[in-house]
């Protein structure tokens, strides 16, 4: 029997509960505020944060965005113990319905390049690498030292400090 899972926007009472399953599935980062990030995501009329119960308990969620060009998923979770059963599709397609529902005609992904096991299901939906290099700069100060200090913390070399001049 197929479980059809039904996505609504997060509520205020949902939020801890979703961020728990992202950290669940291993999608957090100690240098990134989920919940931040979620409420920022909420708060954007481009953006929000889509869940789904299933008996009570919440299933699966999925961040989804655009900037008026393309579109952009985040934190695509379902709960571990439920994985392997549809969910993930579904969790993409609500992102897709919601980002369709916009009139936005593309998805983009990043995915960390050694994640094989999520590039093959990207990849079984229909998605492809593109030839594309992506780039990124913290724009602010607190942004730029939370980096520097986690390429230290991973032993990475870091780029020399410049001061204004």
């Amino acid at each position: 029997m197929t479980i059809t899972l039904q996505f609504q926007p997060v509520g205020d009472g949902d939020v801890e509960e979703v961020v728990a399953l992202w950290a669940r599935c291993g999608l957090t980062r100690p240098w990134n505020n989920a919940a931040k990030d979620m409420a920022f995501a909420r708060a954007g009329a481009n953006s929000d944060v889509l869940m789904a119960r299933l008996d009570g308990d919440v299933a699966a969620s999925v961040m989804v965005g655009h900037d008026g060009h393309r579109g952009s998923v985040y934190y695509v979770s379902v709960e571990p113990a439920l994985q392997g059963r549809g969910f993930g599709r579904q969790t993409m397609a609500a992102a897709e319905a919601w980002l369709n529902e916009r009139g936005v005609w593309k998805l983009n992904l990043l995915l960390r390049a050694d994640n094989a096991k999520v590039r093959g299901f990207y990849e079984a939906m229909g998605y492809e690498v593109e030839p594309r290099l992506c780039m990124a700069r913290k724009l602010t100060e607190k942004g730029r030292a939370q980096s520097l200090h986690s390429a230290a913390a991973a032993g990475k070399p870091q780029p020399p400090s410049r001061k204004p001049g």
